[in-house]
């Protein structure tokens, strides 16, 4: 259940955003712009965030002078997004929009030495490939391939393109019945027939095509045949795919599972199709957990991915291995880095990897000396670095914060960066953001945590401010410096509340200990360090310990549940987003079937267990007898990770118990909120919420 990282969680929004059909490129196309929202009282608002360009991609010309991205900007009147593309110079100098379309422009490259670029776009209803030239002009479509172009990645030689697209992989009620066209029933023998917010039906495969820069021709689909998915689902995408250096293989991640077999594990390889044998061979064979993302040194020489150890366990650090291609010996080369390795690339000298990780709330780039395996980190500060590429002999990469979001920086090798971007900057200007400060806190059994603080804007120590509880998710995603559009610390201090965010057990970041030892434990330490950050921060006289409130999504759901059967009185007020309350139904629900094994230690009816037994008798519905808090339940109907009827019985419990309850069900989102309107919704409904039961009886 744990978040994948932001690259893959990226691309499956921009995903959804295409809309992923032939027709839907072709309805209602609207050109949305840069917004200019003005705001009144320098406070932070839901449409000021929805107003803010989103950055995505971005890709260094092969000379190393110009910078292509891409922004996303929402109309919240119209319900929907673009995508644009923009060029500069390497010094953020001569920032130009190049396109300016209802389409959905992504995933730019340079090629031909930098005199072209080519991207995805929507334009005639299915995701092709394009070219332009860097103003923007000759745009020309170059594939017209019978499917959307889901990825793609260019042959180092330039002959050869590498695309993902969807295929069927499963018999449809009318394959089966041609005389029912439109009967909608769906005959299911087999696990893993939803998986995130779809029914499963197809599986994205990697095609290989001889590319002349004009068109693409002779398609082969490597898994030709096969029923698996590469990328795997639900956000994998081009990263788990990559070219060798003389462009004649392709190293590709896959789970060869299906059903059943598939829902239990997580046992993915590293695969390595040959182009000119048809053969492929599986690298990783020996290692039964998580192997992805695979990526080709620059000599040619090695070939680096990510791996976790165990099968079964999805939130296992997440390691590097290198293999040497002539001997077959293999590394694990982050040893000396005791968090997960996120996202990674090769150093030009291909003796030198740069990594992006977390530590101490903190996602850093890193540099890592495969001469001696040594770890160095590159940056500092309350930040956290994605995206990171090659740029000279500097990085470029976005950061952001809990105080600003995406912007492009270049990072020199001492640590220094230079921002590039302002794509926000006329709104960020209109706005007050409150101090973020961290915390560490002894907890119940001794150990230190750090737990991030917001103060509202203008923060007067000698008022008394209603304060939050915030339960992060995952359960084992980091409290780090993210930046939601949901989640967003900033508009809860711009509604003058005090946030409390711990990095309790389960969290990465820490070390691997602190990170496990959430697994078979969901009602144990975890909440003690819930009650750790929130009675330690209540201390402070500018802390009302009578208006504390209680929020979290996901995992953080569970802990609203949870914690209202629990917390002695100390809320006046909880608000639970795709939350579990029931456990012995999530262990049947919810589609992969690994985590619920892992995290919850087995199954219900295994009365010898006592890891499970401790988990299950865990459960928040069986504490309802002592909910006695108004409590809002919110939950998308598109969520197949935890389902909404989760919510829907939370809050009848609830009503029927007596206590203060609302229920906000979205039809049409999943475990997160995607469209604008949706989006607006919740941050009113979050708002009056908190607000009725917070404020009303103080100002």
């Amino acid at each position: 259940m744990r978040q994948a990282n932001l690259f893959m969680m990226s691309a499956a929004m921009l995903l959804a955003a295409c809309g992923g059909t032939k027709d839907a490129g072709k309805t209602d196309q609207v050109l949305i712009e840069k917004s200019d929202i003005k705001i009144e009282g320098k406070r932070m608002t839901p449409e000021a965030l929805w107003a803010m360009g989103r950055i995505g991609g971005l890709a260094v010309s092969p000379d190393g002078k110009k910078i292509a991205y891409t922004v996303a900007y929402y109309s919240v009147p119209e319900n929907k997004s673009n995508r644009e593309v923009f060029v500069m110079n390497a010094d953020g100098s001569d920032n130009r929009q190049i396109t300016r379309t209802p389409y959905q422009e992504n995933e730019v490259t340079w090629i031909k030495g930098g005199t072209k670029l080519v991207f995805l776009s929507n334009d005639n209803g299915s995701s092709q490939l394009y070219e332009m030239n860097p103003d923007g002009s000759g745009r020309k479509q170059l594939t017209n391939y019978d499917g959307d172009i889901e990825g793609y990645s260019i042959s180092p030689d330039g002959k050869k393109l590498l695309f993902i697209s969807q295929v069927k992989t499963k018999e449809s009620t009318a394959d089966k019945h041609p005389d029912l066209p439109k009967a909608t029933g769906i005959i299911i023998t087999d696990l893993m027939y939803k998986h995130w917010d779809e029914w499963v039906t197809t599986a994205p495969h990697p095609f290989v095509a001889d590319f002349d820069g004009n068109g693409i021709s002779n398609i082969v689909d490597i898994l030709e045949g096969e029923p698996y998915e590469s990328p795997m689902k639900p956000w994998g995408g081009i990263e788990q795919l990559a070219w060798n250096a003389t462009s004649d293989k392709v190293a590709y991640t896959c789970r060869k599972k299906t059903g059943l077999e598939y829902a239990i594990s997580t046992n993915s390889d590293i695969y390595v199709y040959d182009l000119n044998t048809k053969k492929t061979d599986n690298i990783t064979e020996e290692n039964k957990g998580y192997d992805t993302n695979p990526q080709y040194s620059p000599d040619g020489k090695y070939i680096a991915w990510q791996s976790m150890e165990r099968d079964g366990y999805e939130a296992d650090l997440n390691r590097l291995f290198i293999m040497n291609l002539e001997t077959g010996e293999k590394r694990f080369v982050s040893k000396a880095f005791e968090s997960n390795v996120d996202a990674f690339i090769w150093g030009n000298d291909a003796k030198t990897i740069y990594f992006t990780g977390v530590w101490h709330g903190e996602t850093q780039i890193y540099s890592l000396d495969l001469t001696n395996d040594s770890v160095k980190a590159i940056t500092s500060g309350m930040y956290d670095y994605e995206g990171v590429a090659l740029f000279g002999d500097k990085l470029i990469a976005k950061r952001h914060s809990m105080s600003m979001g995406d912007e492009i920086y270049a990072v020199a090798l001492d640590g220094s960066a230079t921002q590039l971007t302002q794509e926000n900057k006329h709104i960020y200007d209109q706005l007050e953001m409150g101090k973020v400060e961290g915390r560490w806190m002894k907890t119940t059994d001794g150990k230190d945590m750090l737990t991030w603080v917001i103060y509202p804007p203008q923060f007067d120590p000698n008022k008394k401010y209603p304060t939050l509880l915030f339960c992060e998710g995952g359960p084992q995603s980091p409290v780090s410096q993210f930046w939601s559009y949901r989640w967003n610390f900033q508009i809860m201090a711009a509604n003058d509340y005090i946030i409390v965010a711990p990095n309790r057990r389960g969290l990465p970041g820490f070390g691997v200990e602190w990170n496990e030892q959430i697994s078979g434990d969901y009602g144990g330490q975890c909440m003690k360090d819930y009650f750790t950050a929130i009675d330690e921060m209540a201390k402070e006289s500018y802390v009302d310990k009578d208006r504390l409130g209680c929020v979290g999504a996901s995992f953080g759901g569970f802990s609203v549940y949870w914690l209202a059967g629990h917390h002695d009185k100390r809320f006046k007020a909880f608000i639970a987003h795709d939350g579990i309350f029931n456990m012995e139904m999530q262990y049947l629900e919810t589609e992969e079937k690994w985590f619920a094994n892992w995290d919850m230690g087995g199954a219900y009816w295994e009365k010898q267990n006592p890891v499970a037994q401790r988990t299950f008798a865990n459960s928040p519905h069986l504490f309802v007898d002592k909910w006695d808090t108004p409590i809002l339940c919110i939950h998308g109907e598109k969520d197949f990770r935890i389902l909404a009827n989760q919510a829907m019985a939370a809050f009848d419990a609830a009503v029927m118990r007596g206590v203060p309850a609302e229920l906000l069900i979205y039809p049409d989102e999943n475990h997160w909120v995607l469209k604008p309107q949706n989006g607006v919704l919740w941050q009113r409904t979050f708002f009056e919420w908190l607000d009725k039961w917070l404020k009303s009886n103080k100002q």
